[in-house]
């Protein structure tokens, strides 16, 4: 079987059966294929991955994301438009990890830890020169499923 490009799934060579792999707890899709990055928390080889469509890279371990940053945009777009806010009140960001520095798996220049412009209440960490972005486990379902004023207006 070998990783179609820029898919979520597999292709047999010899008989050209596709394999969708199953999504894990999460909904993402572990396509196990390492990547030459290390996760900037465990430092362990991060793999492919893949939801709703769109590719990213992925520690099997801490379970963080790591995703260019026009595919962030697009991935909270789409998972927004097919969920239903949560009824919870938004959670306070933990301001410590404001504090903390990661390096960029890619160039290894330090990334920049902010808040998240969007809702959320995130704290998320980004490299602008390689124009990738690090969530941690759960961040993007936050950002997924906060309530959104643009939303709510309409």
């Amino acid at each position: 079987m070998r990783l179609k490009q820029d898919a979520e799934f597999f292709t047999c060579e010899y008989c050209g059966n596709i394999h969708f792999p199953e999504p894990n707890a999460d909904g993402v899709r572990v396509l196990g294929e390492a990547v030459p990055e290390l996760c900037p928390l465990c430092s362990l080889a991060l793999v492919k991955a893949a939801m709703s469509g769109h590719r990213f890279r992925y520690c099997e371990h801490c379970r963080g994301m790591l995703m260019v940053m026009d595919v962030f945009s697009e991935m909270v777009d789409d998972l927004r438009s097919r969920r239903e806010a949560t009824a919870n009140p938004a959670h306070q960001p933990d301001w410590h990890d404001l504090d903390r520095r990661i390096r960029c798996p890619q160039c290894q220049t330090v990334m920049e830890t902010h808040l998240y412009g969007g809702p959320g209440n995130v704290i998320i960490d980004d490299c602008e020169k390689c124009s990738l972005v690090w969530l941690d486990y759960g961040e993007l379902d936050r950002i997924v499923r906060a309530p959104d004023r643009r939303y709510a207006e309409d």
